[in-house]
């Protein structure tokens, strides 16, 4: 179970908790949030010899990096997900010393097969939290 902290409301948070119950079963912890990162692509180098000469092929050399993007994310390591309805709550402290409004939601997380059926399904839950609330991560689907 992931959490990200918008990047536009990352400076404002000190410390996060996060409760999740699912089946029956809930698990809660403070979260340990670390710095945010985009991978930005670097391109590729051409293969040696790619067929009919120079150029792009299989054996090119491709390479990304990673960049700060500005947010913060934690993750509460959860024992089982399934794809049944779930609550997460949050709490935590702001960067001034007060108390984090605690937000709540409810959400079920997805399945899918993203590298196709013959390596099985995986199930994810990720919330963003933002200064208007917890929503679910729409961009982890």
């Amino acid at each position: 179970m992931s959490l990200t902290v918008a990047a536009g409301y990352a400076g404002a948070v000190q410390g996060l908790s996060m409760k999740a119950c699912q089946d029956g079963a809930c698990k809660a912890e403070k979260l340990e949030l670390v710095p945010g990162t985009i991978s930005v692509d670097q391109g590729c180098s051409p293969a040696v010899e790619a067929p009919g000469g120079y150029g792009y092929g299989p054996d090119s050399v491709c390479s990304a990096t990673s960049k700060p993007d500005g947010t913060k994310r934690g993750i509460l390591h959860l024992p089982a997900l399934s794809e049944s309805p779930m609550n997460v709550t949050v709490s935590g402290t702001l960067s001034n010393g007060r108390p984090l409004p605690v937000r709540t939601l409810r959400f079920t997380p997805d399945g899918n097969y993203p590298f196709g059926e013959q390596c099985g399904r995986f199930i994810t839950a990720s919330v963003v939290l933002d200064g208007s609330g917890l929503r679910e991560d729409a961009a982890a689907k």
